[in-house]
């Protein structure tokens, strides 16, 4: 099988409005490494966005459609991508989200440089259509503790060593972890010794709808605290105060956003 560097790997369940999507694969298209290929799952989108997707293969020979007429999920999306993956490294990418030109160059570069890590993540500039309302950071070198409040990376940021995830199953698809399921895997991935790191850089831009910050289904939230729990256990974080953050999910309904902005973000001076 031939290689390429990078495997770019995209989950996509859209509506008719594509303009995200279409802003999306365009930061992704303009990335100053070129090396690369963009494979986009088709999970079960409207008929209307079904055939934009399908047209975006006319745009670049890189990018390759693949998907269904029925939807699955993001996990699921993500496997079927890795099963056609060729890259040396695998980089995420969401649907509405900005990949800024040089993130693939400057992460590749580092994990050249640093083969004693497994991924690397960024820091992000967050979003809406009103323009950038925050800057979103996490910590350099994780450890278990960052675990605990919310993932220390940001998911759509992150490229893997292709080792890392073939290695260990990939993406984990069972409705317990829809809306974190990088969650799960950066928890799965620290259980069995590898080892992340975050670039000081902003590098990406991540679409939050400031508005909607809270709208997330209740069952979500219950599935994220079922995830929280059993990786919590097996990295015996759960006491003293681990138990506690089980239950962040469900106590977020409750929290002011700005009182949550103030804690997960700082505010964009941009």
């Amino acid at each position: 099988m031939e290689t390429v560097e990078i495997s770019v790997i995209m989950g996509v369940f859209s509506g008719q409005n594509t303009n995200e999507l279409d802003r999306a694969v365009n930061s992704i298209l303009t990335q100053t490494f070129r090396d690369f290929e963009f494979i986009i799952y088709d999970d079960g989108s409207n008929p209307k966005a079904s055939e934009f997707i399908r047209g975006l293969q006319k745009r670049d020979k890189r990018i390759i459609v693949i998907g269904s007429e029925e939807n699955h999920g993001l996990a699921f999306s993500l496997n079927k991508c890795l099963e056609k993956a060729r890259g040396r490294y695998i980089a995420r990418m969401d649907d509405d989200d900005i990949s800024l030109p040089k993130r693939f160059e400057k992460q590749r570069a580092f994990l050249e440089a640093h083969p004693e890590y497994d991924w690397c993540g960024c820091n992000a500039k967050i979003f809406d259509e009103q323009g950038v309302w925050s800057v979103s950071t996490r910590p350099k070198h994780p450890t278990a503790e960052d675990y605990l409040k919310y993932s220390p990376y940001i998911h759509p940021t992150v490229m893997y060593r292709r080792s890392a995830l073939i290695e260990n199953g990939g993406y984990t698809a069972r409705k317990e972890t829809l809306r974190c399921e990088d969650y799960e895997i950066f928890m799965r991935l620290y259980q069995a010794g590898f080892k992340g790191c975050n670039m000081q850089e902003v590098l990406f831009k991540y679409h939050v709808d400031r508005e909607n910050y809270h709208n997330r289904d209740f069952k979500f939230r219950v599935y994220e605290m079922k995830v929280r729990y059993e990786n919590f256990k097996k990295m015996g974080l759960l006491f003293p105060f681990g138990w506690l953050y089980c239950m962040r999910p469900i106590i977020g309904v409750f929290v002011p956003v700005k009182l949550i902005e103030f804690f997960k973000h700082k505010k964009a001076n941009v």
